[in-house]
């Protein structure tokens, strides 16, 4: 019999092996699920002595119905699909993976800045119409030197991106209320508050958690007060975007393009799911990847091997690497 059950509520990688090898030898069960919707979690794993989740919300509820559950670890660096607090009234740990996409997540920001700064998919698109100059597009392009690059959320991954854009010669402003403006100003990045920030920014770039702060934190207003022909780049939670009113800031020609990696529905929580659920996938100047910005091959080891390790911790009356 096993000394432990560890449920990992849901995973869209090809096994459970990483895992399995860090705490099977302490005597732990290892049960891969797909619940990534967070329906069924307490139902299937109802004896678990640790959840290991990637997706799925793990609500109070959930947790009250888990008498023997120790520690629930989250896969990636975002905590805001558990109840953090339920749990803690439940003596439950709560663990997730703190630096393992930094780069990642930074260069695939600077990828899409990178891209629609250049114009690059509406030049393609022309040339396949035969057309063959920069004014095809319909509008300029500036070099990055006068461009403001403004970074709402300046933690380690934003510091990481601005660190490599101001080696190409963007200029950089910052707004967060949890960094002081001498941390900013140490890294030659100006600090500013929320509302200039997104009123001048040429490229407006999103890296920050998903909160009932941040809810909506682009709505109507702010695209409204965005310069004509700015960018908006957002590969943080898609619920910090209003879709519908990007939408409408795009086709009236408000911003010039829009660089996303989720989506307010958040796809990827989903069983049913298709494009035309969201008409940002009819936009010519919108273009989504599929919440893959944290992803490489040595990230997505690093967090499944970090994700084990904490939990491993935690079962074994051990201070976890990455308590939250």
């Amino acid at each position: 019999m096993s000394a432990y059950k560890v449920y990992i509520t849901d995973f869209d990688y090809y096994d459970n092996e990483i895992e399995k090898s860090i705490l099977e030898p302490i005597g732990a069960q290892v049960v891969g699920l797909q619940c990534k919707d967070g329906k069924g979690v307490a139902e299937q794993a109802a004896d678990a002595d640790a959840l290991m989740v990637q997706y799925a919300n793990i609500t109070k509820e959930t947790i009250a119905r888990m008498p023997n559950l120790k520690v629930i670890a989250r896969y990636g660096v975002g905590v805001d699909i558990v109840d953090i607090q339920a749990a803690k009234e439940k003596g439950i740990i709560c663990t997730n993976v703190v630096d393992y996409c930094t780069d990642e997540v930074a260069d695939h920001n600077i990828s899409l800045i990178l891209m629609l700064a250049r114009r690059i998919p509406m030049f393609v698109s022309e040339t396949k119409k035969s057309a063959w100059h920069w004014s095809e597009t319909g509008r300029p392009v500036h070099r990055f030197t006068a461009m403001q690059v403004g970074v709402v959320g300046f933690g380690r991954i934003s510091q990481n991106m601005c660190r490599k854009l101001q080696a190409l010669g963007f200029p950089i402003t910052a707004y967060d209320p949890f960094v002081p403006d001498s941390v900013m100003e140490s890294k030659s990045v100006v600090p500013m508050d929320l509302d200039t920030l997104v009123r001048t920014s040429d490229v407006l770039v999103l890296q920050c958690p998903y909160t009932k702060e941040t809810h909506h934190m682009i709505g109507r207003k702010q695209l409204d007060s965005m310069k004509e022909g700015s960018i908006l780049i957002n590969c943080s939670r898609g619920k910090l975007v209003d879709n519908q009113a990007l939408f409408g800031a795009l086709t009236s020609g408000k911003l010039a393009a829009a660089g996303l990696d989720d989506l307010e529905d958040e796809p990827a929580k989903k069983f049913s799911w298709s494009a035309d659920d969201n008409r940002l996938f009819s936009l010519d100047n919108c273009f989504i990847t599929p919440h893959v910005a944290y992803y490489s091959e040595e990230s997505l080891i690093e967090a499944r091997t970090i994700a084990a390790q904490n939990v491993r911790a935690v079962l074994l009356g051990q201070e976890p690497p990455n308590r939250v």
